[in-house]
């Protein structure tokens, strides 16, 4: 097994094997790309082991997530927030809503809106989940004081693209309407 040296600007090998040697035209943030990698395979893991049990995968998590935080959340603006297609949507929801997880019901003012909202079954699977995900936040936060556990929301806040704000992020930001559920 080869070691891998995940310090920043290490030089790393080409597409052909070839260890780099010409400068890059900025240097690279290696070192966070790699953690963040990291971080996130083992943050989604822990809740891909319990939807495999389901026959859940990721897109089924992120829109019970979704549903659930923000009940009545309308079927454009989840397309918007998940930033998928019309088709990845469909087939996901379709098994949610056949399953029990999620009911659709029709708007009040605009009978074309469908309205998305978690069953009881769909809030103690995303309980679940999210209960998963908490201990690994909380095991990771555990010795970092207060300033930087701010310092970390303040880069994950700065990592999301918001030329295009939907919805959701609005609520999170603050700036929008609907306060998500706690």
């Amino acid at each position: 097994m080869t070691d891998i040296n995940f310090s920043r600007g290490a030089a790393h090998p080409d597409s052909h094997g070839n260890a780099g040697t010409s400068p890059a035209p900025r240097e690279m943030r290696w070192d966070i790309i790699e953690l963040l990698f990291f971080a996130y395979r083992d943050f989604v893991g822990d809740a891909d082991h319990e939807l495999e049990a389901f026959g859940f995968g990721r897109a089924h998590h992120r829109v019970m997530h979704f549903v659930y935080r923000y009940p009545g959340l309308k079927v454009a603006d989840l397309l918007d927030v998940l930033r998928i297609t019309k088709q990845s949507l469909g087939r996901v929801l379709k098994q949610l809503l056949d399953e029990g997880y999620i009911i659709q019901k029709t708007g009040n003012n605009d009978r074309r809106q469908r309205l998305l909202y978690a069953t009881p079954k769909g809030e103690a699977l995303v309980a679940k989940l999210a209960g998963l995900q908490t201990d690994r936040i909380t095991r990771a936060l555990r010795d970092i004081n207060p300033d930087g556990v701010a310092a970390i929301g303040q880069f994950l806040r700065a990592m999301i693209d918001r030329d295009d704000p939907d919805k959701v992020l609005e609520a999170i930001f603050g700036t929008g309407s609907k306060k998500p559920r706690e």
